[in-house]
């Protein structure tokens, strides 16, 4: 009987362990920001995108258009249980160039500087609604022509 004991025992103390493990908050860290001494060396009216590469690294990302900037990002996010993530800390380095290459700003946001971007979603529609596979698959038949396998 005291073997049963011990084991309920172990079993129950393992149950309390793993439970206090899942409300254990985690923290995740994403991204690259270089420090305010690296971007002390950037000057500004002198740097080009190469000079601005090689001293702090390639950028996370790029603007869309080639005269735009290099932005560098690092999140920290909070894992908690069950919850959703949480973005607990953001900052965004944001390198401008002029036309020339040469850069002409050096600017840092952090998550309290952003603002909510709504994103649209912009779906195409089907041509196929209300219709099923089967009749999919059977509405082909007579459309196809040996002149469609011509080449």
């Amino acid at each position: 009987m005291s073997r049963m004991r011990k084991t309920i025992r172990t079993a129950a103390a393992g149950l309390v362990m793993l439970a206090m493990a899942g409300c254990t908050a985690m923290y995740r860290n994403h991204g690259y920001v270089p420090t305010d001494e690296d971007l002390a060396g950037i000057v500004v009216g002198v740097d080009t995108r190469d000079s601005v590469a090689e001293s702090i690294g390639a950028p996370g990302a790029t603007g869309v258009l080639n005269d735009s900037g290099y932005y560098y990002v690092q999140s920290r996010v909070r894992h908690f249980g069950a919850q959703r993530p949480e973005v607990i800390d953001r900052q965004v380095v944001a390198v401008s160039f002029d036309k020339r290459g040469v850069v002409s700003n050096v600017e840092r946001f952090t998550l309290e500087d952003g603002r909510v971007v709504p994103l649209t979603r912009r779906v195409t529609s089907s041509n196929v609604a209300n219709k099923g596979f089967l009749r999919q698959l059977l509405g082909n038949i007579g459309q196809i022509r040996a002149g469609d396998f011509a080449s």
